[in-house]
């Protein structure tokens, strides 16, 4: 979750650390800092609490020169935000200097025999932990720099993606992984560290994705020496990377987020490229036809994900056992993991993750994988953790999405969802050809009727003004838009710290109904499908009690219009689309409550974007 950048070349480091901070921020944020070597060899490491501006100037007038460098933005996991918890951390002697993103989990243990050996520590953390063992392992066998990380991490349990730099050592820059992303960047003469592409990609888009137990030695004037933890050579290919630098900035918006939400027709657009035929009204996802007889012969199939992906997969578990017939079950990637669930060898697991790198999906692939689980992955990240892991899948291209709040990758994860159903469904035989190309013509439209959502924009937030001052949001939905409901309820409290919670529209009779009153407001996603009539009659049961009403409703719409204090007008579209719809104004709402709250919509507290930590 933190953001890990480093640079080794004939640049000034400084400047290159400092953007790729900014461009990795989204993955934390309670703190910054940053080590350099100078052309005295000397290490220096400035760190402070808070975002990179107030890093920015804290290293002003200070030493900032030097061609090797490390830098980390942090997101607080043992130690509470500040100073000295901030990394980059010192060895003993302040001849080593470490970054680390992960946990590691023996870190007391390791710190009880480095206690006994004379350490001593001056921060709360894990990582402190780490660089002081890396320093005895190399001063007690006399090794260099990267052997000592090697030998060390032999030691260590828990995830780590770290890199270190030595004093009085120009040309070396050691990094690894166990869990936690990483990737090295080649350039000309040069090398780059980063969490993530989008911190390194004005410079280089040739990669190498660092694999779990691999430790790398970049050094100038080589070529990357990897090897694993059992002293095994790696030679790994050099990626290219697909990422534009326009990509990454916020274009004249405001925020990351309102310009992803404006971005989700032309990233549907990217997602069904080459897979839905507009001319023959069909759909190819090679992923479910080269796996088909995986499919056929499947008795179950078992979505596990995190957070909006979750909610994502919940809408899955709809599609696929309505179009295929196919049992589904939707697990808390959490849960799945330290449970103990009935796996069979005949079963599907589709692990769904935007980053390709959540930490307690990807235990869920080996749990799973262990029991002889084919795994199908739904993921956005190229290369990442979770697309290694699978046996197939689907990318969902959704391109970068910086701001915390998950907007452009739930739609694309839908979609996607729905092609794997309708291609399942074709290929079994349990949906007719009529309704296969009746979806499919409606699926091939529907980014522009989110077009046309999109233009309500400045009539939400009107809408918006009126309800800064709640305490409370209740979102009610049914059948594909239950989900929704509870996407909607977690958009808002993640970015405007309201409690909000989603509510299948049937239940609020078994206890929500308690919470109606007239300071209540109650978004109802009320589309006008099979079920709109039930829906009806729950908004009649609110207005009764004098609640707000929100309405999401269909343009025309005349029964919720009458009840509904303010109503949004989307287009209609098939009953099993109307997720990709219905969503759009709820994050809308969403943005424009926090936004005019004064909240740091990308950055919401105590969060980050990529949960690479349990």
């Amino acid at each position: 979750m933190c953001g890990i950048v480093g640079y080794i070349g004939h640049k000034e480091a400084f400047p290159i650390l400092i953007k790729g901070l900014k461009r990795l921020e989204y993955r934390g944020y309670d703190s910054a800092g940053v080590a350099l070597l100078n052309k005295d060899l000397d290490l220096n490491v400035y760190k402070t609490k808070g975002k990179v501006k107030q890093l920015e100037a804290y290293c002003k007038g200070k030493d900032i020169s030097g061609n090797i460098g490390i830098a980390h933005t942090r997101w607080a996991t043992h130690g509470e935000p500040n100073d000295r918890n901030a990394h980059p951390h010192y060895s003993q002697s302040e001849n080593l200097a470490l970054i680390h993103n992960g946990i590691i989990e023996n870190y007391l243990s390791i710190k009880k025999l480095l206690i006994n050996e004379g350490y001593s520590f001056k921060s709360d953390t894990d990582t402190e932990v780490l660089v002081h063992l890396i320093e005895y392992v190399k001063n007690r066998y006399k090794l260099d720099l990267f052997d000592a990380v090697k030998r060390s991490l032999n030691f260590v349990v828990g995830a780590y993606a770290i890199g270190v730099i030595e004093k009085g050592n120009s040309d070396t820059l050691v990094a690894a992984r166990k869990g936690s992303p990483l990737i090295l960047g080649v350039g000309e003469g040069e090398f780059f560290l980063g969490s993530d592409a989008t911190a390194i990609i004005e410079y280089t888009s040739n990669v190498i994705y660092l694999n779990d137990e691999e430790v790398a030695e970049l050094r100038l004037g080589s070529s990357p020496k990897i090897r694993t933890l059992k002293d095994q050579e790696v030679n790994h290919e050099i990626k290219k990377i697909e990422l534009a630098l326009e990509d990454i900035e916020k274009g004249g918006y405001p925020h990351f987020m309102l310009k992803e939400i404006h971005e989700q027709p032309k990233s549907l657009e990217m997602c069904m490229n080459g897979r839905l035929n507009r001319e023959l009204m069909e759909i190819k996802l090679s992923g479910i036809t080269d796996n088909i007889e995986r499919f056929r012969s499947a008795k179950r199939i078992l979505i596990t994900a995190c957070g909006t992906s979750w909610h994502a997969g919940l809408i899955g578990k709809y599609l696929i056992e309505e179009l295929c017939r196919i049992p589904v079950e939707v697990e808390v990637a959490s849960e799945l993991r330290y449970r103990y669930p009935v796996i069979e060898k005949d079963d599907i697991l589709i692990p769904i993750s935007q980053s390709g790198e959540t930490a307690d999906t990807l235990a869920a692939i080996e749990l799973a994988k262990e029991q002889g689980a084919f795994i199908y992955g739904i993921c956005n990240v190229v290369g990442s953790s979770i697309a290694r892991a699978t046996d197939s899948g689907t990318y969902t291209h959704a391109g970068p999405e910086i701001g915390v709040a998950s907007t452009k990758a739930f739609t694309t994860q839908v979609a996607v969802l729905t092609m794997m159903a309708l291609t399942l469904g074709k290929e079994l035989g349990t949906i007719s050809q009529e309704r296969y190309k009746k979806t499919v013509q409606e699926l091939s439209e529907i980014t522009h009727k989110i077009e046309k959502i999109l233009l309500l924009d400045k009539e939400i937030e009107k809408i918006s003004t009126v309800f800064t001052y709640a305490r409370n949001f209740m979102y009610l939905g049914r059948g594909y838009n239950y989900p929704v409901a509870l996407e909607g309820a977690l958009k808002l409290k993640e970015i405007s710290y309201i409690h909000a919670e989603g509510y299948p529209a049937a239940e609020m009779k078994h206890g929500p109904i308690a919470l109606i009153d007239d300071e209540m407001p109650i978004v109802v996603i009320s589309p006008k499908v099979r079920i709109y009539d039930k829906v009806v009659s729950n908004v009649q049961e609110i207005k009764a009690r004098k609640g707000k009403i929100i309405a999401i409703v269909n343009e025309g719409d005349v029964d919720v219009k009458k009840m509904a204090d303010f109503c949004i007008e989307i287009p209609s579209t098939d009953e099993c689309l109307t997720p990709l719809l219905t969503v759009i104004p709820l994050q809308i709402l969403s943005y424009y409550i926090a936004s005019i709250k004064g909240r740091d919509v990308d950055q919401p507290r105590n969060l980050a974007k990529s949960v690479t930590v349990e």
